[in-house]
């Protein structure tokens, strides 16, 4: 079942708020109960003092013998005693009684019940300093409070003493606690209530201005997945969900490219393909037909065989790339000599250097430069280089190669530098971050580079990051382009070291120009 994100954030917040205010409400019904509570037995316990004391000195000065009789008598003037005492004390009730628990006059909103034995022994037989007595609550009552009228006569040895004539009972009734209780709920309810109205009326701003970014990635996503490569999501501030849509536009670019190499590649393949194969069919089938004359066949041979060497480079590009992507391809590291396998790569373009007539720098820091890698791989990636270095010359441009070390980072030793420059158009700025891509292609036009399909840089990089080295490129477009990788430097191996050791000179660097 579809929960949105908003009606989550909704039911999480609105329990967590529920239960903040509950607990607000315990806390504070707790708090303000208590602080009620002891402020009603103040007023109680004051309101009964002052009636027993006002009662008793009335009763004294009166000298009347029996205090139930007295009460009858004098209610009136009792009844305005009591409701002067009650003046400050809201919600409580004041009772008299006699000395058998029954009740002479009541004073108050309330009313009283006869009082329990055993809480009119306590009251008549306290001594005056432990009264007025708390008493425990009553039936329908909430607060008691109780203290006894004394009068004085004489004792057996003549000595006044003092005799309990009756008791006063203040008390509160219980509803007044539960008005509050319910006073003290239904004002944090509304609180509440109005809280909880702000907080989701500011969440819904909050979670839509959050959910709107995904759902346009939602929908930019559906649109890709049908193949529409142009979709994007606007970005809108700086947080979170602001850089996941900038990454997600940048996955969208690269999908994009991506998919446009993928169509190139495709073309070029096709291409690539159909065109020596067209090239081989139609001079053999020649061929065979005679229309070819026998003289002339060996230099259409010699076509037929160029093209197949053609379609050989490109299906081992081809299962190149599928090796390494499925990590097929295991590197066998061994010492060589870099600086002569540059040498050796150079002079196996020494044709194409003259039909071009390139002015040729070859330079190493020393004469043999060793470095522990593969060297098949090494000699594939610095051959490529070198031939889009040549293909990609401007008539009579320069192109150097250079061979140079580097300090190491502190837990490895050193590293040789390699570097192949020409001089020519370059690569445009535009191009420069996708030239190791897969099926990238900066030459579109096919004027220049008519036989690759967009795999060698990508097969360099992937080779040269295997090694755990780097690779980059640097271009002024029109000027010229040089490519730059790294290779950790090793002993050579102990044969060759013997005969370096023997006396060979290095020759240091060797500078030529093909005219």
């Amino acid at each position: 079942m579809f929960r949105s994100i908003f009606a989550k954030y909704v039911t999480a917040f609105a329990g967590l708020l529920l239960c903040g205010f509950l607990m607000l409400l315990l806390v504070f019904g707790s708090v303000v109960g208590g602080y009620a509570e002891r402020t009603k037995q103040a007023v109680i316990r004051g309101t009964t003092q002052s009636a027993v004391e006002d009662l008793s000195e009335m009763y004294r000065d009166s000298g009347a013998e029996d205090f139930a009789v007295y009460i009858r008598e004098h209610s009136g003037e009792v009844q305005r005693i009591l409701n002067a005492v009650l003046t400050n004390a809201d919600d409580v009730t004041v009772c008299v009684t006699d000395r058998d628990g029954n009740i002479l006059l009541t004073a108050g909103e309330g009313t009283c019940s006869p009082l329990e034995s055993e809480d009119l022994t306590r009251i008549l037989h306290a001594s005056e300093g432990d009264l007025p007595l708390s008493l425990p609550t009553g039936t329908g009552h909430s607060l008691r409070c109780g203290g006894a009228v004394f009068s004085v006569s004489s004792g057996e040895d003549g000595s006044p003493a003092r005799v309990a004539q009756g008791a006063v009972v203040a008390l509160s009734e219980t509803g007044t606690w539960g008005d509050m209780y319910y006073d003290t709920f239904k004002s944090v309810l509304l609180a509440a209530v109005w809280v909880m109205i702000a907080a989701l009326i500011a969440l819904y701003f909050i979670t839509e201005r959050t959910i709107e970014p995904l759902r346009d990635m939602s929908r930019a996503a559906k649109k890709m997945a049908a193949g529409n490569f142009d979709a994007r999501v606007e970005v809108k501030g700086n947080d979170e969900v602001a850089q996941l849509a900038g990454a997600f536009n940048q996955m969208a670019e690269s999908l994009q490219s991506m998919d446009r190499m993928r169509n190139s590649f495709i073309a070029n393949v096709s291409h690539d393909l159909r065109t020596p194969m067209t090239t081989i069919a139609g001079f053999i089938d020649g061929i065979l037909d005679g229309v070819i004359p026998p003289e002339e066949q060996e230099q259409y041979l010699r076509v037929v065989s160029g093209e197949v060497r053609r379609l050989s480079r490109l299906v081992n590009q081809l299962l190149d790339l599928s090796r390494l992507q499925a990590g097929d391809r295991k590197l066998v590291k061994r010492p060589f000599d870099i600086c002569e396998m540059g040498r050796q790569i150079l002079i196996s373009f020494e044709q194409k250097i003259d039909a071009k007539n390139l002015d040729v720098s070859f330079t190493c820091e020393e004469d043999r430069m060793f470095v522990l890698a593969d060297q098949d791989a090494v000699h594939q990636i610095l051959y490529n280089i070198c031939d889009n270095a040549v293909k990609f010359s401007r008539p009579g441009g320069r192109l150097a190669l250079d061979f140079s070390w580097k300090a190491g980072d502190g837990r490895h030793g050193r590293k040789a530098v390699v570097r192949v420059c020409n001089e020519g158009q370059g690569i445009p700025p535009e191009d420069l971050p996708y030239i190791f891509e897969r099926f990238y292609k900066s030459d579109k036009s096919r004027s220049l580079d008519k036989t690759g399909v967009g795999l060698g840089m990508y097969i360099a990089k992937t080779i040269i990051e295997a090694h755990g080295e780097t690779i980059s490129v640097r271009s002024e477009y029109g000027k010229d382009c040089e490519f730059t990788f790294t290779m950790p430097e090793t002993n050579p191996p102990e044969s060759q070291h013997d005969r370096d050791a023997g006396g060979r000179k290095p020759s240091g660097a060797w500078h030529g120009t093909r005219q």
